[in-house]
């Protein structure tokens, strides 16, 4: 933004891409809000950064909800939420606990959609609204049906909020992610993952949806809309369409 810095809340603030997130937002001037699970965690950001923070439960969804409503007076106004969270799961579906399977549509869509619900009266017209969903959605392998299927529900729900903030030129940004050397699937709730080939940099991922998001706080301010999404993107996430 030409004349102030934007201000995001940042959901998932203590896990690998959410620290990423944190210090490149800082790094470009953002005024930031932190939200995440891990109190400790959360206690170092507060400490090295000077940013507020909240703890979330993601099965507490009220308090999901009311974080974008924080966020907006802990910062004096909201541009745009960031929300990173998610837990991998493997195995065959008729072997996957319905308590795993639980989980991993909690954490993956059910938390994500609570906090962009809460948010959506809050943030600014033209403004973001994202979150990490990732290549899964594009191509489930074998023996990923739940962890696949919670990320899609979350994807699905994105696509419906961006037709429905289109007249307020929000844009919904679905992060489609690639696999990243994060460690993420070998932190899995169930199962092991099935082979996988080297992932990409996450760092560089990273920094290129912030520029992404960022830039659209400029151009919709100067009477600008987002640009309608590809069917074959160039980079894997998609945007509201105009």
């Amino acid at each position: 933004m030409a004349d102030k810095a934007a201000r995001v809340l940042v959901v998932g603030a203590t896990g690998e891409l959410g620290r990423l997130a944190v210090h490149e937002f800082l790094g470009r001037g953002v005024r930031l809000a932190l939200a995440g699970r891990d109190r400790g965690g959360l206690a170092d950001l507060a400490a090295t950064t000077g940013c507020p923070t909240r703890v979330l439960d993601a099965y507490d969804l009220d308090t999901c909800t009311a974080s974008g409503p924080w966020a907006l007076s802990a910062l004096g106004g909201l541009d745009g939420v960031l929300v990173t969270i998610g837990v991998a799961g493997f195995g065959p579906a008729a072997t996957v606990p319905n308590a795993a399977a639980e989980h991993l549509m909690t954490v993956n869509a059910l938390c994500p959609m609570a906090v962009l619900r809460g948010a959506v009266p809050v943030v600014r017209d033209g403004g973001f609204l994202a979150a990490v969903t990732g290549a899964i959605v594009n191509t489930p392998l074998t023996g990923t049906a739940d962890y696949a299927a919670s990320k899609a529900a979350l994807a699905c729900w994105l696509g419906v909020l961006a037709r429905e903030v289109r007249t307020r030129r929000v844009a919904v940004m679905d992060a489609r992610l690639p696999h990243m050397d994060t460690g993420f699937a070998s932190r899995a709730v169930v199962g092991s993952p099935p082979p996988l080939q080297r992932g990409t940099d996450p760092a560089t991922c990273v920094r290129d949806l912030l520029g992404d998001l960022l830039g659209h706080l400029d151009g919709p301010a100067r009477g600008r809309t987002a640009p309608a999404p590809q069917r074959r993107p160039s980079k894997p996430w998609a945007s509201s369409p105009d």
